[in-house]
């Protein structure tokens, strides 16, 4: 058997590759956590999460002290007995993120290990149900944009071929939202997907009182208007209003998408690989959301998703937002607005290992 005899967790620090703000926060920078594991035959797998600007290295104590030393001496292959060891070892500190996205680095290494041994991309290994997915885009729609920001971006992915634009939301003012994004709908037309995001913003009384406001617009979803925690307030709006309702960027297992879904609080799910604990958790998720009909629209991390949201057959869209330019050397393949799956083994991330070493932080 393929026995894991090495396990490495190092960080690098990546810059914003734009100025992104929302309603709540504004992202720092990437700190990506990345794990190698190597097996006795000398094959490596490469796995990666990360945070938005804190608790990095929190990740990465969780993988050193204490998920690392498992894996060593472990069958490769035997993807889902690592994961369900991994967490049952750290019941005292799950369901959270920092063990999840310390699972995640470990579970896409392994993953990635896995695909590279068969010679096969990620997306044909855990389902191949297509070799493209269509893009919206995200950067066009940060909260400090004016409108008149709004717009041109948006024109400009409407231009390069994508289906969709986010816009955040979240003034202060309700109207002052309303009249941004009605100026975006009547530059664009009805011929563009349009999404808006709060960033659990809201309380549930109010997610309502500005559905009922953006409702004319004909939104393709509402994203995280509440606290990801409040599963009841979800299910007043989602009963209240006719725009979709999206959620999953800041839940963190199985279960909680369980509870969504068996609640109907969700119209579409946003499940992140990292944040839900890798590849192994992030098909169930997928594979849940279609046996109730919901279609998968994963958070960030474009250059792993693609292949995933191609591995399955209810996604319907890639989150355009780039990251990772400083260190890969080639990008996303693009073609007529949808991304291409990457056709070469493993997670398909042409990653450029001497950028990653000079911006190697711990």
């Amino acid at each position: 058997m393929p026995t894991i005899v090495s396990a490495e967790a190092y960080l690098v620090d990546l810059p914003v590759e734009a100025v992104r703000t929302d309603a709540v926060q504004s992202f720092l920078k990437q700190e990506t956590v990345f794990v190698e594991i190597t097996t006795d035959d000398g094959l490596l797998g490469r796995g990666y999460s990360y945070t938005i600007g804190t608790g990095g290295t929190a990740v990465l104590a969780m993988l050193r002290d204490y998920l690392l030393p498992r894996v060593i001496g472990a069958d490769a292959r035997r993807i889902e007995a690592i994961w369900k060891d991994l967490y049952s070892s750290t019941r005292a500190t799950a369901v959270g993120a920092i063990t999840s996205l310390a699972l995640a680095a470990v579970d896409t290494a392994l993953w990635d290990w896995r695909c590279r041994s068969i010679e096969q991309p990620l997306w044909v290994v855990a389902g191949g149900a297509r070799d493209r997915v269509p893009l919206y885009d995200t950067e066009v729609g940060w909260l400090h944009l004016s409108t008149d920001e709004l717009i041109g971006g948006a024109k400009s992915a409407l231009a390069a071929g994508l289906g969709g634009v986010k816009i955040k939301i979240g003034k202060p003012d309700p109207g002052e939202d309303v009249e941004r994004l009605s100026a975006v709908r009547s530059a664009l037309g009805p011929g563009i997907d349009l999404m808006v995001d709060a960033n659990q913003a809201f309380t549930s009384a109010e997610a309502i009182r500005r559905a009922r406001l953006l409702e004319p617009l004909d939104l393709y979803w509402l994203e995280e208007p509440l606290p990801a925690d409040d599963i009841a307030g979800h299910v007043r709006l989602a009963r209240a209003t006719s725009i979709p309702v999206a959620v999953g960027e800041s839940m963190y297992s199985i279960g909680q998408f369980a509870e969504y879904l068996k609640r109907d609080a969700a119209g579409i799910v946003q499940v992140d690989v990292a944040r839900v604990g890798g590849i192994t958790p992030w098909l169930k998720v997928a594979h849940l959301a279609e046996a109730h009909n919901v279609p998968v629209c994963p958070h960030f991390l474009m250059e792993l998703h693609v292949s995933l949201c191609a591995a399955v057959p209810n996604s319907r869209y890639v989150e355009h937002i780039p990251q990772l330019s400083a260190v890969t050397s080639t990008g996303l393949a693009l073609e007529d607005g949808h991304a291409l799956a990457p056709t070469t083994p493993g997670l398909g991330i042409d990653w450029d290992l001497d950028a990653i070493d000079d911006l190697r932080a711990v």
